[in-house]
């Protein structure tokens, strides 16, 4: 056998499956377990010097046996080793067990009296793997009925539902920590007015040097009328303030300082500034933008329109 598993096969083969083992029972994440616990690798090195100390043991035994031997004995153990597989003692047992076949001189014994052309039939029992793996089925049959039918096991649709909750929380839980990725195309218009207070504290913070307190424009256009330089809608609004206003001339990129979600909450502060109609406001600015009836904007417009100020468009402002 160890012509087919010479040493350069059976030590790396061994070492590999030993490594496997630790992979499948050491809990280390998503990470190698070498890498959760670089000990291991002292674990596998100590196997390897072990496994290397036993071949040159069974080595060194061999060559000790070899000096021992008659050469008649000598000769019949090399003739043995140098057997192809199939003519081996060892595989002709192991497969006289499996399949249990008769030699020619026993098929007398078992012919049945079928004759068909010169052709008989024999009565050969069945393989005992065949016979093996049919007992196997009826057992796994048996735990299957009584895991899933009997003791209400969790199917197919029970266990995708079960692994989409722990993928729904450990997606959450990822939020938490992970990069915002808020874009352009999800921001919508919100009217919460916890968003809309600290939306106004950032445009305090940064944007009343430009646009002053009141939205009414100073360096910067006017935020509060119909007119909009780079579009007037959310979304314009928010893709502004992250990746700035006109080369040049408009404001510098905001997504370096301030994170997204915030963005999308100034923008929706600034939608907010609709109609307000400030004293002393800055000359209209670019295209005069009309909000869609679906539009936040829109009901913010009507809203502040009602409160006495003029009517006026929806967002943002191009810098």
């Amino acid at each position: 056998m160890k012509r087919f598993f010479p040493v350069y096969v059976r030590v790396p083969l061994i070492l590999f499956i030993f490594y496997g083992a630790i992979e499948y029972f050491v809990d280390s994440g998503d990470k190698p377990a070498i890498v959760e616990y670089p000990s291991l690798l002292l674990l596998l090195g100590l196997v390897l010097l072990v496994l290397i100390a036993l071949e040159i043991v069974a080595s060194a035994s061999n060559n000790i046996i070899n000096q021992l031997m008659t050469p008649e004995e000598r000769a019949e153990k090399e003739r043995l080793d140098n057997l192809p597989l199939s003519e081996s003692p060892a595989f002709k047992k192991i497969m006289q067990k499996l399949t249990k076949t008769k030699s020619i001189t026993e098929e007398k014994n078992l012919e049945l009296d079928h004759d068909y052309d010169g052709i008989k039939e024999l009565d050969n029992d069945l393989p005992p793997w065949w016979v093996y793996l049919f007992y196997v089925t009826i057992i796994f049959s048996i735990v299957y009925l009584g895991r899933y039918h009997l003791f209400g096991g969790d199917g197919q649709i029970q266990e995708l539902e079960k692994e989409i909750a722990i993928a729904q929380k450990e997606i959450e839980e990822y939020k938490k920590t992970a990069p915002d990725l808020l874009t352009a195309d999800q921001v919508v218009v919100s009217t919460d007015p916890a968003d809309l207070a600290a939306g106004k504290s950032i445009f305090d913070l940064n944007c009343v040097a430009c646009h002053r307190a009141d939205g009414g424009g100073g360096i910067g256009p006017n935020l509060t009328d119909e007119y909009w330089i780079l579009g007037g809608d959310i979304k314009d609004i928010f893709h502004t303030i992250m990746e700035g206003g006109r080369d040049g001339k408009g404001m510098v990129p905001w997504k370096t300082q301030i994170k997204p979600t915030d963005i999308a909450k100034v923008s929706s502060y600034i939608v907010s500034l609709q109609g307000t109609n400030p004293a002393d406001a800055k000359a209209p600015e670019g295209d005069k933008f009309i909000p869609k009836a679906d539009d936040g904007a829109a009901e913010v417009v009507e809203q502040n329109a009602a409160e006495g100020t003029e009517e006026t468009p929806t967002t943002e402002t191009a810098q």
